[in-house]
């Protein structure tokens, strides 16, 4: 059965990786819902964070195959309910749609977003929050016509306290060693 995973792939900073990764879901015919690549808490590691719907047997073919990829350091996968996540969606609006009634400051005030920047032509919406969330708003605010909207790939840690690189990388360190 088919469910949404978040994969987090550890690397340092290498020209060519991303594509690489890409190219495992790509031979496997699964889609990304959404991808995300930022420094993590320790230096020089990149963090890659992306969103798929898949079975739990091919998620960890896949895992499996990137950590075969010659400048990963680590990956792994996580169901939704094991990680904290957020999405930032951005919304523009004709500004003259906020002076006719007080509806979208209402639908703004009420969705926990805010206004960024208001010009004579447009107004720009920030809100924080599940892809459900930013998309219901979007519904919301359609209705006057967005002019443009934009989401982000989702960012996500872990609920475990302790962070899995780190650990990792503690034993890998220690078995080098052992073997020098």
């Amino acid at each position: 059965m088919k469910k949404e995973y978040i994969i987090t792939v550890y690397s340092e900073n290498h020209i060519g990786l991303l594509t690489r990764i890409t190219i495992v879901f790509t031979r496997r015919k699964v889609n990304l819902e959404s991808l995300t690549v930022s420094e993590s808490a320790i230096s020089g590691v990149y963090k890659f964070t992306i969103v798929v719907n898949t079975t739990e047997e091919q998620i960890v073919k896949i895992v499996g195959q990137i950590e075969k990829i010659i400048d990963v350091l680590k990956a792994f996968y996580h169901t939704n309910k094991e990680m904290i996540y957020q999405e930032i969606a951005l919304y523009k609006v004709h500004t003259e749609s906020l002076y006719e009634d007080n509806t979208i400051e209402k639908v703004v005030r009420n969705s926990g977003a805010r206004i960024l920047e208001i010009t004579k032509e447009y107004t720009v919406i920030e809100k924080t929050g599940h892809k459900e969330e930013t998309q219901a708003l979007f519904e919301e605010l359609n209705k006057f016509k967005v002019m443009q909207f934009i989401r982000s790939g989702r960012v996500a840690i872990t609920r475990d306290p302790i962070e899995r690189l780190s650990e990792f990388l503690k034993e890998r360190d220690a078995l080098l060693e052992s073997l020098d």
